[in-house]
């Protein structure tokens, strides 16, 4: 079981109920009515808890769990210990997904402004905002309904976040324009100034950045991310993306909608990212290339050209997952000193 200190948990739940929720169906014999309090891994869930396997690794896991109710695939259902009841689905890590946020729901915030936030007369604020100790809201910024502020969250003049956005303590706003239902976590920085500059005369000049970044619907953006606002045109993430913590995106990159960027990937400015890329952690893209819908880049890639669509790429340079490895199987072959067709 969760923490109770830090997480609520809502229930009982019936299997039935579950297999409802979670569009599973349940194997022949299991009774619809036992009921199940809770969620947990296979090596610790009990007798009354629901557990999940979607990685083939687990399978000995799944067959010593003493789990009263397993989430899997068909393939895996024969594998389960006998009494253990089976929701059998052709994705289990969502349907577990759709479970786990039953008994764990997202926890309602009580609307208010603390006394010791610092707000503007000039900002807008909507319905039942909620607005922690030593927030500070900028003159002009807009605020939508249901937005929550954490502790010490600075939004910059003229910000404007939509509806039902939340963002964690710590983070900070300037120059953006924030969409409905994001999560932006603690210690992000939005809109920052780009890394732009001329070498003159007499050293470096300042290149005015004078672009916004336009956070589109539905965003996740990973503590401690750092977005740069365009130096000319805007830096755009797009619908439904998922940022991850740590990652540095430059000014006037756009990334598509439903992208995946992971831990400390950087994407250097003026790239565009269509739909559906996702991007591995510690990944490098160059700046100004063009990364084709639903590429795949692999771990610590570095990306020095444009990638087509659906295109999978990995390694520095990056180049197709398949040339990668057969270049590492001629190292191995050469390192132990037999030629490339022994």
């Amino acid at each position: 079981m969760a923490d109770p200190r830090f997480f609520t948990r809502a229930g009982p739940f019936t299997l039935g109920t579950l297999a409802g929720l979670a569009k599973a169906e349940l194997v022949p014999g299991a009774v619809t009515e036992v009921q199940i309090d809770d969620v947990a891994p296979l090596d610790r869930a009990g007798p009354t808890e629901l557990s999940f396997l979607d990685n083939p690794s687990y399978v000995d896991a799944l067959r010593a769990s003493k789990a009263g109710a397993c989430v899997l695939a068909p393939k895996f259902a024969d594998h389960a210990p006998a009494g253990m009841a089976r929701l059998v689905t052709a994705n289990p890590y969502l349907a577990f997904a759709l479970i786990a946020g039953a008994f764990y729901p997202t926890v309602r915030i009580t609307p208010g402004i603390d006394p010791k936030a610092a707000i503007d007369p000039s900002a807008q604020l909507g319905n039942d905002v909620s607005i922690a100790p030593y927030a500070v809201v900028g003159a002009g910024a807009v605020i939508g309904d249901r937005v929550r502020l954490g502790p010490q969250v600075t939004v910059g003049p003229g910000v404007v976040i939509g509806a039902d956005t939340v963002i964690a303590p710590n983070a900070s706003l300037r120059y953006c324009v924030i969409g409905n239902r994001c999560q932006i976590h603690a210690g992000a920085r939005i809109g920052e100034r780009g890394f732009g500059f001329v070498l003159g005369p007499s050293g470096f000049i300042d290149m005015p950045q004078l672009g916004r970044v336009v956070v589109e619907d539905d965003v996740e953006i990973g503590a401690n991310t750092t977005i740069d606002r365009g130096g000319s045109n805007d830096t755009v993430i797009g619908a439904g993306s998922r940022i991850d913590n740590l990652v540095q995106i430059a000014h006037n990159v756009v990334v598509g909608r439903n992208c995946v960027v992971v831990a400390q990937a950087g994407i250097a400015g003026s790239a565009t990212l269509e739909d559906q890329v996702t991007v591995a952690a510690q990944v490098g893209i160059a700046g100004h290339l063009h990364i084709g819908r639903g590429a795949q880049i692999g771990a610590q890639a570095g990306v020095m050209r444009d990638i087509a669509a659906a295109d999978r790429v990995v390694g520095s340079p990056a180049m197709p997952v398949k040339q990668f490895f057969r270049i590492q199987a001629l190292l191995v072959r050469q390192a132990r000193g037999r030629g490339p067709e022994e």
